[in-house]
C-alpha cells in the first residue's frame, strides 16, 4: 500500500515568479543598454540640446521603461535578501517599506526629469 503523502507545503512561493521577473526585467535592461550605446556611437549628442532632443522621443520613454525594470530588478533583489537574512518580523518589514518606498520616488523623480518637471 502507498502512504498518502502528508506534508503541507508552506511560504508565499515567491521563488519561481521572483526569478523569472528577476531575468526578465535584466533582459531589457541588456536591450537598453544595447541600444543606447549603438544609438550613442552613431549619433553622439554634442551638447544638452542634442540630449534632450534624445531622451524626447520614444528613447525617453524606453529608458524610463529601462529604470522601472532596473527599480524591480532591485527592489526583487533586496526583497529577497532581507527575507533570508532578517529575520525580525518587525524590522524586516520596515526595511522593506524603506526601500520600496526609496525605489518609487526614484522613479517619480526620473519621470519628473524627463518630462523637465524637476
Amino acid at each position: 500500500m502507498v502512504k498518502q503523502y502528508t506534508k503541507n507545503p508552506v511560504g508565499a512561493h515567491y521563488g519561481t515568479a521572483g526569478f523569472l521577473l528577476q531575468r526578465i526585467t535584466a533582459v531589457v535592461m541588456a536591450v537598453y543598454t544595447l541600444v543606447a550605446f549603438v544609438f550613442w556611437l552613431y549619433r553622439a549628442p554634442a551638447g544638452y540640446g542634442d540630449y534632450r532632443a534624445m531622451f524626447s522621443g520614444a528613447f525617453g520613454v524606453f529608458t524610463l521603461v529601462a529604470l522601472a525594470a532596473l527599480l524591480y530588478h532591485a527592489w526583487i533583489g533586496v526583497r529577497d535578501i532581507l527575507i533570508d537574512y532578517v529575520k525580525p518580523m518587525g524590522i524586516r518589514l520596515a526595511a522593506q517599506a524603506l526601500v520600496a518606498t526609496v525605489l518609487v520616488f526614484y522613479l517619480f523623480w526620473a519621470a519628473a526629469i524627463f518630462w523637465g518637471r524637476a
